[in-house]
């Protein structure tokens, strides 16, 4: 074989600051089939990256196995660029940020990624509903009556008026997240009790910011969704602010300080 000389280049490139301007780290869990195709339809581009971990989760969906992934909060957030700083940081997993608490999960978060804006699907959730003008709402949720309680006190001690809880049963969110999309806008229709003034669809593995205008267009309402709402708040938080009406009327709004 004959030796290929190599020779090393008489300079070095000019290094950019980033690959990317802005970066958001997702905290998904294990099982997740949604959220980061979503997040790579609706937040990522040639400004914003997203960048990934997953953390140990294991089915079925109730509140002691969602307070499990409260210890691992950390280290999946110190495995996304370590030692680098981020933008934001979003836990994706909505009925665990009602049981294990917004406020512990950007504690948790914090000891890896200091200062760094922490997203919870339920805080976001809570501020796009506010965003959207809404205080009476209804809600639709795949969870089992049983993971669905803590949700209805978490939103009904915000000082939301809650006309209609509908659930649906389901304890594996890989099935939660299998759920056909047509059968979402069909469900979110009879979710919806005509004297709300939005409809909130809990659960990032649920598609449902996928069909979210379709829903609108049907009730002529508001729609927050978990991933919408987290991704409505990762894009305000990197400075984008152009109105997306295609992928829903929050995506209109602009987020409120503080």
């Amino acid at each position: 074989m004959t030796s290929v000389e190599i020779s090393l280049a008489g300079r070095k490139p000019r290094l950019d600051d980033r690959p990317l301007q802005k970066r958001i780290g997702l905290i998904i869990l294990a099982t997740d089939h949604t959220t980061e195709a979503d997040f790579q339809r609706m937040v990522a581009s040639e400004r914003i990256g997203v960048y990934v971990s997953r953390i140990p989760y294991a089915n079925p969906t109730t509140p002691e196995n969602l307070l499990k992934m409260q210890p691992v909060l950390t280290e999946g957030a110190s495995l996304i660029l370590p030692d680098e700083a981020l933008d934001a940081v979003m836990y994706s997993c909505t009925s665990a940020s009602v049981v294990i608490g917004d406020a512990r999960i950007e504690e948790a978060i914090r000891v890896a990624k200091p200062d760094v804006p922490v997203v919870t699907p339920t805080a976001a959730s809570v501020k796009g509903l506010k965003g959207v003008g809404a205080s009476r709402i209804s809600i639709l949720t795949p969870y089992t009556v049983e993971t669905s309680r803590p949700m209805a006190d978490y939103f009904a001690g915000l000082g939301f008026t809650i006309d209609r809880f509908t659930c649906l049963g389901f304890e594996d969110d890989r099935e939660m997240a299998r759920i056909a999309p047509d059968e979402i806008v069909s469900l979110a229709c009879e979710a919806m009790a005509p004297e709300s003034e939005a409809l909130f669809i809990s659960c990032t593995a649920v598609r449902a910011a996928l069909v979210a205008a379709r829903i609108e267009a049907e009730i002529g309402k508001p729609v927050v969704s978990s991933n919408l709402a987290t991704a409505w708040a990762c894009l305000r938080l990197c400075g984008e602010i152009a109105p997306r009406p295609e992928l829903g009327m929050l995506m209109t709004k602009p987020y409120p300080e503080g």
